[in-house]
Formats: structure tokens, sequence, C-alpha cells
């Protein structure tokens, strides 16, 4: 199925257009902190309950250790330390600019899925990412509120180069999982090994700093934040990064990380909706250049 790709990725993008949405609310009550820490545990639940479900196990102990270390690399380079500087990023440099910098992710992968992979585009192809990526940009640019940096300085300049550490996680975790998935394995099975991998790190990490208290008393206190991280662990870190992986697994890289980077576009009528935002001239016209690069996209 040629689209089954392209339409995965759009699926993945209108995913994490929800999950962020749940996570923004549940944030704003325990911290983004303890979102980042229980969102990889809830996901590995849904995950291991769908892989019995479906493939007859709980989990995929018959993957070989090849399939382990790239997938859990994967995991580790765009889970991990991808969101981590990403998160840091959105600290010092608001989550506009922060944003605008992430939105380069497709034009990485696709020049390391170049060098790494092997994997051609044609002329109309990369015409139709930079269209894509052109129009999201700026619907990032038109958002207001809150957005500019905090910080001046060499701060903002480690600000940026988060920015890019987080761009470079998500692009190389994606060239990683390209190859642990390489030929007829099960999708769902390299989803739950980069997601297990994922969180065995980073709590390895939160437990050694002793915040793994800290993180299981805000969520027992608020139980309504809970009930956000369930929805929003459910359409991000478990369908959002299934889908992802499979359209990985169908197609070009640099097509997947371009369709999988409009959750801004996606996002305009739930920040108008759900959190009273304006939308702008510029972001009217993003949208419709991003939707006419998606179109060149799926009709090439």
């Amino acid at each position: 199925m040629p689209l089954l790709g392209p339409l995965a990725a759009l699926g993945a993008s209108f995913c994490w257009s929800f999950t962020s949405t749940f996570f923004t609310l549940a944030g704003r009550r325990v911290g983004s902190m303890v979102v980042n820490r229980t969102r990889l545990v809830l996901a590995v639940i849904f995950l291991i309950f769908t892989h019995w479900v479906m493939l007859g196990t709980p989990f995929p102990w018959h993957a070989p250790p090849e399939r382990w270390f790239w997938l859990g690399l994967s995991g580790v380079l765009g889970l991990v330390i991808g969101d981590a500087m990403l998160f840091q990023s959105f600290i010092w440099l608001g989550p506009r600019l922060s944003m605008l910098i992430m939105s380069l992710v497709p034009v990485i992968s696709t020049l390391f899925a170049w060098v790494l992979l092997g994997e051609r585009l044609s002329a109309w192809q990369i015409t139709a990412i930079l269209i894509t990526v052109g129009g999201g940009a700026s619907v990032i640019l038109d958002q207001k509120g809150n957005n500019a940096a905090i910080v001046e300085g060499k701060a903002y300049l480690i600000g940026v180069l988060f920015g890019l550490g987080g761009a470079m996680g998500q692009a190389t975790g994606l060239i990683a999982a390209k190859k642990g998935l390489a030929g007829d394995f099960s999708a769902l099975s390299g989803t739950l090994i980069r997601m297990f991998v994922a969180m065995i790190v980073l709590w390895a990490v939160t437990i050694l700093m002793r915040r793994g208290q800290e993180t299981l008393r805000k969520l027992k206190e608020d139980r309504k934040a809970f009930k956000y991280l369930l929805a929003g662990a459910f359409f991000g870190p478990f369908l959002g990064v299934y889908l992802s992986l499979v359209a990985v697994q169908a197609t070009q890289v640099g097509i997947v990380s371009t369709l999988m980077s409009l959750p801004p576009v996606f996002l305009l009528p739930i920040s108008h909706f759900v959190f009273g935002e304006r939308i702008g001239l510029r972001a009217v016209i993003g949208t419709l250049v991003a939707i006419t690069g998606v179109a060149m996209l799926l009709l090439m």
C-alpha cells in the first residue's frame, strides 16, 4: 500500500496534536518533568496489553540483540535525550522559538537518511518538504502570548543549542528506528522495545536524582492531572509513536518526519477553542501552504 507510510505519519501528527493538549493541561497541574516520566510508564502498559492481544505475547523477547540495540538507541536518542533537551529549550527560549528550531527536524532527517541510509528523494519530494516545513514555520511564528525568550546572552545561545540538540535527537532517533525495523519486524514490537528502553533509562536517572517519590506523590494528590496523563499517553507515546514507526518502516525518513512535523497546524483549532488563542492571518496562510506541501507528498 503506497500511501500507508504517509497516512500513518499524518495519523501520528494528528495524535500528537491531542497529546500535546492533554500534556499541557497535566503539566500546568503537576509540572513538565512529572509528565515526562509518567507518560512513558503509561505508554509501556498500553503497549504490553496491545502486544499481548494482537501478537499473543506480552513482550517481544524473541527480538534479536541487533534490533534491541537500534530500537533502544532510538528510544534513548528521541524520547530521553531529544525530549529532555527540547523541554529545557522551552524554559530558556519559550515554546515559539523552540518549536521553530524543531521545525528543522525534517531537513536534518532527510540529510541523515541520505548519508546514513542511502535514501534518495526526487526534486518534487524535496520541494514538497520545503513547502510543508515553511508553512509550519509560518504557523509557529504567528503564535502570540508569552513565547519570547526570557534570557539573553550566553543563556540564550545555550537555549538555541539545546533546541538544536532536541531536533538532532528526534532526527537520529528516526534513523535508528528505521534500522531497527528493517525487514518485516513488527512495528508494534519495535514501539514497545523503543518505549521500554527509554522508560528504564529515564527512571534510572529519576531514581538517581531521588525524584521518584516526589513524582508519585504529585500524581496521587492530583487525580485530574492523572486523567489528562492517561489520555495524553494513549494518543502520544502509545498510538502516535506506534503510527510513527509504521510510517518509518513503510516510506522514506524525510517524508515521514515532514508529515509528523504538522502538530502546530493541527493545533490551531484546538488552541482557539480550548485555550482561547487568536488565530492570525499568517497562521491561516501558513496552514494553507503546509496543506499544499502535504498534498504534493501524497500525490507524488
